[in-house]
């Protein structure tokens, strides 16, 4: 097997599509010299992808896609075609394509064209006996997480502010905002603005900004959590939430991309949004807020359905025995 890059560890900070492979690559070791097929990642595409997989298939090797999300107006601007290209010559030459949710198959055959062989839809996993539920008792206060990185304003603005219509409601709660901060090009610039936001609402000693964090850390953090806000509009199919899940969080969210199929009814409340691939649509919120309130009038019954639905549907034990299936299917064909 070979990734066409190196894969980070567990303790390394990272974020996107390539952490999965963290997974993959300890049941199939990186053998950049020696290897019959090569895995690539859509959303975390090494140099020069493209002619990788033709040398690689010109010696024999076969090439599997895991394709997340495309690049669409209102997410790239105008130019988002040429940023799909690669995705779009990979999308025709893999022998196998895995879609990280209905969504993205459906985004990639609108934006980067559809695949030419066999494909699938194989959602995200999480290692659910990692990512476990807290057994420590919880405080009078209700603790929100918005996770991942922010590097839209608008998820920041959204999850803040639906934070003070929460403590407006009289909730005593509060808001863990991990990740980095990267809606400016200028970190000084984007600090400045969500200082202002967190003071303009006078919710300084209610919202804490954590930073960047490892994979090897994040258990640690979701516990800390009793609910995930997650404000991103048409996210493909986000690794945090799994993560969420399987901690027994269960989540607010945007109810556009792939979102609705990893959340399903009972482990979440979602946000109705109109779909558009020009402009990116915000969840109100007041309804954010509404939402994380009535999550926390039955919190034990639904954290115990979002680890449920983790363990059913997402684990990663799972995923890797239908990578399994697929490698040894490419090697007989």
């Amino acid at each position: 097997m070979w990734y066409g890059q190196p894969i980070p560890s567990r303790d390394q900070i990272d974020v996107g599509g390539i952490l999965k492979l963290q997974h993959l690559s300890a049941l199939y070791p990186d053998e950049p010299r020696a290897f019959n097929v090569l895995y690539l990642v859509s959303s975390r595409l090494p140099e020069g992808a493209e002619a990788l997989a033709y040398w690689a298939q010109k010696k024999g090797a076969r090439l599997v896609l895991n394709q997340n999300g495309v690049a669409y107006p209102a997410w790239y601007g105008p130019d988002w075609a040429s940023v799909n290209a690669p995705m779009r010559a990979l999308l025709a030459r893999a022998d196998h394509v895995f879609y990280q949710s209905e969504f993205c198959r459906i985004s990639a055959d609108k934006f980067a064209g559809p695949a030419r062989g066999n494909h699938e839809v194989l959602h995200n996993a999480v290692d659910t006996q990692a990512f476990t539920p807290t057994h420590a008792s919880r405080s009078g206060e209700l603790t929100l997480l918005l996770g991942g990185s922010q590097d839209q304003w608008y998820r920041f603005d959204a999850a803040v502010r639906a934070l003070r219509f929460v403590i407006d409601a009289g909730v005593n709660a509060r808001l863990l905002i991990t990740g980095r901060l990267r809606w400016h090009g200028d970190a000084d610039r984007t600090r400045q603005d969500a200082n202002a936001l967190i003071d303009g609402l006078k919710l300084r000693d209610h919202v804490e900004l954590t930073g960047p964090y490892s994979q090897s850390q994040a258990p640690g953090l979701f516990r800390r959590a009793q609910i995930l806000v997650h404000t991103k509009y048409n996210d493909p199919c986000p690794a945090v939430v799994l993560e969420a899940l399987a901690t027994g969080l269960p989540v607010v969210y945007s109810a556009s991309g792939g979102m609705p199929e990893l959340v399903g009814a009972s482990a979440g409340i979602g946000i109705p949004a109109e779909l558009s691939w020009d402009r990116d649509i915000p969840p109100d919120p007041a309804a954010v807020a509404r939402g994380v309130i009535d999550l926390s009038r039955d919190l034990i019954g639904r954290s115990q359905a979002a680890r449920q639905r983790a363990v059913e549907r997402f684990d990663v034990r799972d995923w890797l025995s239908r990578h399994r299936a697929v490698f040894e299917q490419l090697a007989a064909a």
